[in-house]
C-alpha cells in the first residue's frame, strides 16, 4: 500500500514531509500515527490504513507536490492468536541459524527488538539475515508472555521486499560559527507571505476601546460555583454577531469593482500553535448558543494539537478575532487576513483605577482594538462597531439575557 500526499484543499499543490513517526523497516498497526506533513495553511498527521511493514521513500524535509509517494506500507501480515504465534517463534527459532552472518544495521535492530539470530529465519545467500526479513519479526518470549497476560492478537512477517530503504532524519539544522540554523517550517513562511501581503493591499487603520469586565466576570463567577463555567471568548463572539448587524460593512469584502455583503457571520478564531497561527473558522456564528461556541473552540484546540485540523476548517471567514491576552498582552493591533477587512484583538484583563459611578475604583479592564481596511470601513463605523461591542459587555441585562 502507498503512503500518498493527501489531496488537502483546492489551492494547495505541495506539502514538505516534515517528520517520520516511525523509523524504516518498522513495523506499523492500522490508524498508527507514521508521518507528519505541513503546508502553507496546516499541519497534517497521516496515519497507517493498514497494518505491515513501513518502507519510507522520501527523506523528512522534502517538499513534494500533492500525489506524490513518500512511502509503502507492505501488507500480507495476518493476525495469529497468542497459541499460534508461539508456535511461530518455536518454529522459527529451530529453522534460524545461530550464526548467521548480519550487517551491523541488522544487529542494531536485532538488539533493539530483543531478538537472537536464531530466532529469525534469514533470506540472504547462506542464511544471512537482511533487513527486510524484520519487518513484522517474530515476537520474542518476552512479548509473547505479555501477549498471554492482553490477549491481544500480533501480526506475522510480510514476504513482500521493500522497494527503497531511506534513513531517518532529524529536522534540518546546522550551526556556523556558534549559530544554530533552522529550516522555516512551511506553514509559518505561508503565515508570513498572507501577513505581508495584508500589509501591502490594505489600507489598515487600527481604533481603540476599554471595557468594564465587571458584570461579565460575576457572570461567570456564576456558572463556576454551579459548576457549569464557561470561557470569556463565547460573549466576545456574541457581541461581535450583533455589532455586525448594525454595522454589515465590518463583515463584508471587496471583490473587484464590487463590495460583497455576507448574511451569515463566519467568525476566525486566531489560536497560537508551536507551528504557527491557525485561524479555524465558527460558522454561522449567529445560530450558535454560548455553549455551542464554547465546544467548538475547544475542539479547534484539540485539532490544532493533534494536527488535525483541515483547510476547510479555516475556509470562508468574514471577520476575524484575536485573543492576545491569552499571553498577557496589554495591548497590540492586529492584522487584517484577506479577504476579511476586519479584526478585533482582545488583550489582558487588568485590574485598573477608573471613574466609575463619580468614584474612583478599581474594575477588572480591558483594551479592546479593532483593525480594519478604511478602503471599505469609515472611521464612523469602526469606531461605533467598537463601541457598541463595549456597550453589551458592559450591560447586565444583556449579558443575563444570552443562552
Amino acid at each position: 500500500m502507498e503512503i500518498r500526499i493527501p489531496l488537502i484543499g483546492e489551492s494547495v499543490f505541495e506539502a514538505l514531509v516534515a517528520k517520520w513517526h516511525k523509523s524504516e523497516g518498522s513495523f506499523v498497526q492500522k490508524d498508527e500515527l507514521i508521518c507528519e506533513i505541513e503546508t502553507d495553511k496546516i499541519a497534517l498527521d497521516l496515519y497507517a490504513e493498514a497494518a505491515g511493514c513501513l518502507t519510507i521513500t522520501v527523506l523528512a524535509e522534502t517538499t513534494l507536490p500533492v500525489g506524490s509517494v513518500i512511502g509503502r506500507i507492505t501488507e500480507g501480515m495476518i493476525a495469529v492468536s497468542v497459541q499460534e504465534t508461539a508456535t511461530t517463534i518455536t518454529s522459527t527459532a529451530a529453522i534460524g541459524l545461530k550464526d548467521a552472518p548480519t550487517s551491523p544495521v541488522v544487529r542494531q535492530v536485532l538488539r533493539e527488538q530483543g531478538l537472537e539470530a536464531e530466532q529469525v529465519v534469514g533470506s540472504g545467500p547462506g542464511g544471512r539475515i537482511l533487513k527486510n526479513d524484520l519487518c513484522g519479526v517474530v515476537v520474542p518470549d518476552s512479548v509473547v508472555s505479555e501477549l498471554v497476560v492482553t490477549s491481544e492478537s500480533v501480526l506475522v512477517k510480510s514476504e513482500e521486499s521493500p522497494v527503497y530503504q531511506a534513513p531517518q532524519v532529524a529536522a534540518f539544522q546546522r550551526t556556523v560559527d556558534g549559530e544554530k540554523r533552522i529550516k522555516i517550517s512551511s506553514l509559518r513562511k505561508g503565515e508570513a507571505e498572507r501577513l505581508l501581503l495584508a500589509n501591502q493591499q490594505t489600507a489598515v487603520l487600527t481604533t481603540f476601546n476599554e471595557v468594564d469586565l465587571g458584570a461579565l466576570q460575576a457572570l461567570r463567577d456564576n456558572y463556576k460555583q454551579t459548576g457549569d463555567p464557561i470561557g470569556l471568548l463565547p460573549f466576545f463572539v456574541r457581541a461581535v454577531v450583533e455589532a455586525v448587524d448594525a454595522y454589515p460593512a465590518v463583515n463584508a469584502r471587496i471583490d473587484g469593482d464590487d463590495i460583497v455583503y455576507h448574511h451569515s457571520k463566519h467568525l476566525g478564531i486566531a489560536i497560537s500553535s508551536e507551528n504557527g497561527l491557525m485561524v479555524p473558522v465558527l460558522r454561522d456564528a449567529e445560530q450558535l448558543r454560548l455553549r455551542d461556541i464554547d465546544k467548538a473552540v475547544a475542539g479547534f484546540v484539540e485539532k490544532i494539537s493533534t494536527n488535525q485540523l483541515t483547510i476547510a476548517d479555516q475556509e470562508g471567514g468574514t471577520f476575524n478575532i484575536s485573543n492576545g491576552g491569552t499571553y498577557g498582552s496589554m495591548l497590540s493591533t492586529p492584522l487584517i487576513i484577506p479577504p476579511q477587512i476586519g479584526v478585533l484583538g482582545m488583550h489582558a484583563i487588568m485590574d485598573r483605577p477608573v471613574a466609575w459611578n463619580g468614584q474612583v475604583v478599581i474594575r477588572p479592564m480591558m483594551y479592546l482594538a479593532l483593525s480594519y481596511d478604511h478602503h471599505l470601513v469609515d472611521g464612523r463605523e469602526a469606531v461605533g462597531f467598537l463601541k457598541l461591542i463595549k456597550e453589551q459587555l458592559e450591560n447586565t441585562a444583556w449579558l443575563a439575557g444570552l443562552n
